[in-house]
């Protein structure tokens, strides 16, 4: 009886051709990379192989760049920290006028107020002297009102501007009209027509004021 040929005697093996690193690849990379370091440390100087003077000198150079550069970094250090004090500086001082002066909206709306009770103050005045013991409460109560919203005022750093015989100043005085006098040298304030009040350092409202002047001569 024939036997049948088997089918995997004529079948090739089936293996994975993987590629052999040979000798002389090996050789190749090895040369490449010699090649390299030798390019490499053509790049960079050797100071053994010069001589001593050029060694020094570049020495010398390098110290002076290093040195250079340090000066540069430190001279950007004291720069950044002096911006930042300026920035620190400038900062507090914003928000401290913030805080000193956030009111001064409130305290120009109060002003009008404490004249109200002035001018009545005035009036009651002149007609207690006349109309009895009842007016003479009513100016009591005004004044009791009166001073104790200027002491709120000054608590807050309200203060009067002065005028009257001192030097008209524009900056605090708002000049309403001249008058002709003997007794006040000219340029000089005689009188307020409105009181003028400063919050703290700053001008919040100019006192309007009539002015000395030289008698015109005939």
């Amino acid at each position: 009886m024939a036997t049948e040929p088997n089918e995997t005697d004529d079948q090739p093996e089936e293996h994975e051709n993987l590629p052999e690193s040979s000798p002389e690849n090996s050789t190749e990379s090895i040369g490449l990379e010699q090649e390299l370091e030798e390019l490499l440390a053509q790049v960079e100087v050797d100071l053994d192989s010069l001589p001593l003077e050029e060694q020094v000198t570049h020495l010398k150079s390098d110290l002076e760049m290093a040195q250079k550069e340090a000066a540069d970094n430190l001279d950007a250090s004291l720069r950044a920290q002096a911006e930042m004090a300026n920035f620190r500086r400038r900062t507090d001082e914003d928000r401290i006028n913030n805080a000193k002066y956030s009111n001064s909206r409130l305290i120009g709306n109060i002003l009008p107020v404490l004249e109200e009770l002035e001018l009545a103050i005035t009036h009651t005045e002149a007609s207690a002297e006349t109309e009895g013991s009842t007016n003479r409460q009513l100016l009591e109560g005004i004044k009791l009102i009166q001073r104790k919203l200027t002491g709120v005022l000054e608590s807050e750093g309200i203060a009067a501007i002065e005028a009257v015989g001192l030097m008209f100043n524009p900056l605090e005085h708002e000049a309403v009209g001249t008058e002709e006098t003997t007794e006040i040298e000219a340029g000089y304030v005689t009188q307020i027509l409105r009181p003028g009040f400063r919050l703290h350092d700053r001008i919040i409202r100019p006192a309007q004021v009539m002015v000395a002047m030289a008698p015109k001569v005939t």
